[in-house]
């Protein structure tokens, strides 16, 4: 039963991957890399049940934190075109090439 649920979701990563590559915009792109991590969690959850190693999953959640904020990070690098945590310093670039 675990070994047909790996192998799901070894496929599911496989067509995960292929998206990422062939997406057609960044977004979907995105997405592909971000369902990607999601199911790297998955199978490190999985493979920790059946080595009867709970200590893998704190590696899968680290993994999963990782992977949330990157993929944050990654959208708003997109769609604002920098990853500043306020406008404070865009305001002060702007001071400065206006002198």
């Amino acid at each position: 039963m675990f070994i047909a649920v790996s192998l799901a979701i070894l496929i599911t990563m496989g067509l995960a991957l292929a998206r990422a590559l062939v997406g057609p915009t960044t977004y979907d792109r995105i997405a592909a890399v971000n369902m990607f991590g999601t199911k790297t969690v998955l199978l490190i959850a999985v493979l920790a049940f059946l080595a009867g190693r709970t200590d893998l999953l704190d590696i899968a959640l680290v993994y999963a934190l990782i992977n949330f904020i990157s993929v944050i990070a990654a959208l708003k690098l997109i769609t604002q075109g920098n990853c500043h945590s306020s406008g404070e310093d865009e305001r002060e670039v702007e001071k400065r090439e206006g002198e």
